[in-house]
């Protein structure tokens, strides 16, 4: 089930995941309650603090709280792995932002070029030799194009597209 869940993390950083991570962490929180009293009681009765079973019975006394131990021991490791596999989901989350951080930060960057471009001869002004052009217009879009497609290359050149 673990193994499972890792690889659906790896694949797929789905709030639904998340929440078997915290159901499994609850589980083996539970386990541990459950299991740590057994061991303490058993090393008392292995102490003689109770002396209540026969030597001979005290070997299987032994044997329970060797199988606490071990389960306990278990326990802790699974719980360090899925400890593991919320910081997995965390950090996929996070580069996934990265990404969505970096594609509209790149947009952005193209098109402020184009928006001052465009608020310039957006602008009122009585005496501009381009207005008077009759080409003017398409001019402007022309450079508007050819300044967002030598970023679009700038940028495919640095592996940032």
């Amino acid at each position: 089930m673990i193994e499972g869940l890792s690889e659906a993390i790896l694949q797929s950083p789905e709030p639904e995941n998340l929440e078997r991570v915290h159901d499994l962490k609850r589980s083996l929180v539970l386990m541990r309650k459950s299991i740590w009293p057994l061991r303490e009681v058993a090393a008392k009765l292995l102490r003689g603090e109770a002396p209540v079973f026969e030597a001979s019975t005290l070997v299987f006394v032994r044997d329970v709280y060797d199988h606490a131990v071990q389960c306990i021991d278990t326990v802790e490791s699974l719980r360090d792995i899925v400890a593991g596999m919320h910081e997995v989901y965390l950090s996929s989350l996070s580069h996934r932002m990265n990404e969505v951080m970096k594609v509209l930060t790149i947009i952005a960057t193209i098109f402020i070029p184009l928006t001052f471009i465009a608020g310039i001869y957006g602008m009122n002004f009585q005496y501009m030799p381009e207005l008077e052009w009759r080409a003017g217009y398409f001019v402007a879009l022309g450079i508007m194009a050819l300044v967002a497609g030598v970023m679009v290359v700038l940028f495919r050149r640095r592996r940032w597209l």
